[in-house]
């Protein structure tokens, strides 16, 4: 298995950020399968598309960033019931895991293991879905519901979101839960859509991003692919905004290199993770 490109550290003690995969879609009911796949295939995309060979020496296309000290350790892929103990090693020792999924259910048992050390948080939620549904539970639509009990709902907000469900958006109203979809993007513009989020979020804040909020277009390997979504370049702004705020995780989710063109997606989930790493601020 290949290692992500930006890893630069075999010593776990060492690392700011720790890369993780957990290649599992078991509680996924999408009618595309294959998310299983993402976590290595992203690993390799990133490698052959974001390193270059000059004269026998690796040398990699960096982000815009002075902050190219970062410490980044890929600890591999893990099994779904592996997530405790690992998250929990992780966040006891002060770094910041970022995962690749696997279906977006995984997102569940990270939020809810990190909060067991951390306390609650702000949750920033990128996705086409509100995944909100309460109806049913431990699933990859009902995960903002499942972790209501270990975020803090009143910082917490929603990006992307475009095909709601009745009980989703009910849901929504109930909890007064700060939604943007991507209209209100284009409408507001991106300065006072960042000042909107970073007068929303707390100070701890946990970023989940499915892949599926981003349109198509751009990223056409997920597993619900839905039209009218953000582009990179208004998704990445975005994620830069926060992460410089200060994150204590991230995950990215929903990759399906099955149904991929190209491996697009793959490479933009790659370039997503280099993004965060570098802008991150870490206190």
């Amino acid at each position: 298995m290949d290692k992500i490109c930006w890893a630069n550290t075999d010593n776990f003690d060492d690392a700011n950020f720790v890369i993780v995969g957990v290649p599992d879609e078991s509680q996924s009911h999408a009618l595309r399968q294959g998310t299983e796949e993402a976590p290595d295939r992203i690993r390799e995309i990133s490698c052959k598309r974001d390193s270059y060979n000059r004269g026998g020496k690796i040398s990699l296309g960096l982000p815009f960033s002075d902050s190219t000290h970062k410490k980044v350790y890929d600890y591999g892929n893990i099994d779904r019931i592996q997530i405790s103990k690992v998250y929990d090693q992780i966040s006891s020792s002060s770094k910041i895991p970022i995962t690749m999924g696997g279906d977006h259910s995984i997102t569940t048992q990270i939020v809810k293991t990190i909060s067991n050390s951390i306390g609650k948080f702000s949750l920033v939620y990128f996705d086409a879905h509100p995944d909100f549904i309460s109806s049913m539970t431990n699933y990859y639509g009902s995960v903002f519901n499942d972790v209501l009990s270990h975020i803090d709902i009143d910082s917490s907000i929603q990006i992307g979101i475009r095909t709601p469900e009745k009980e989703e958006l009910d849901n929504i109203r109930k909890h007064n839960l700060s939604v943007i979809t991507p209209t209100e993007i284009a409408e507001k513009g991106l300065g006072e859509i960042s000042e909107l989020i970073l007068n929303t979020i707390g100070e701890k804040v946990y970023i989940s991003f499915d892949m599926d909020c981003v349109d198509p277009s751009y990223a056409p390997g997920v597993s619900v692919p839905v039209p009218m979504g953000l582009n990179t370049v208004d998704a990445v702004y975005l994620l830069k905004k926060i992460t410089k705020h200060g994150i204590v995780g991230m995950d990215i989710m929903e990759v399906c290199p099955s149904f991929d063109v190209k491996d697009r997606t793959s490479h933009l989930a790659a370039r997503l993770i280099s993004e965060v790493i570098f802008a991150a601020d870490l206190k």
